[in-house]
């Protein structure tokens, strides 16, 4: 009798496995964030002043992906529309300081977080590998005057992906 619980409890252990795996959420599940303010494109979109965005107006923390992309959208085709540069995004006027404030739907250990202005770093700005609170501002120097794409990249600190966020700013 003793063996054939064994054999029973091990089979259950076998066939529980696979659930599990779908079941349990990974890492990366848990971490989500975007830029609100000024607002980012995904951000316009989920308020509605952009129209006909697509999946990300429901989802606008959701753009994911590898470390070390430089796209809008994170290569993820479902949100492809945030590189679409004659989309009609509203640009927000600002200095040529800026102040940049992430929103996270659920937080994850921090390594960075990076801003390019028109494909050129600018900032990095330390997590310090800690796990961030609700909001997080930064004060980047966009450099010259006019009309840029900002690049707002939140680097997770434990896992392979980042969060990225573009921003269309006037800097006066």
């Amino acid at each position: 009798m003793k063996i054939g619980r064994r054999v029973a409890a091990a089979m259950a252990g076998v066939l529980a496995a696979p659930l599990l795996v779908v079941a349990v959420p990974t890492g990366t599940a848990f971490a989500h964030g975007y830029v609100s303010s000024p607002a980012s494109r995904q951000a316009q979109c989920a308020s509605g002043a952009v129209k006909e965005c697509g999946a990300i107006q429901w989802e606008p923390q959701s753009v994911e992906g590898p470390k070390g992309l430089r796209s809008c959208h994170a290569n993820l085709q479902q949100f492809s529309v945030l590189s679409n540069e004659s989309k009609g995004w509203k640009v927000s006027n600002v200095g040529r300081t800026a102040t940049f404030n992430w929103t996270f739907t659920a937080r994850h250990r921090t390594r960075d977080y990076e801003y390019f202005v028109d494909g050129r770093k600018v900032a990095t700005f330390s997590g310090n590998n800690q796990q961030p609170p609700a909001t997080v501002q930064h004060k980047v120097n966009l450099g010259s005057p006019g009309r840029h794409k900002v690049l707002a990249i939140w680097n997770i600190g434990d896992t392979t992906n980042a969060f990225y966020s573009c921003i269309d700013v006037n800097a006066s």
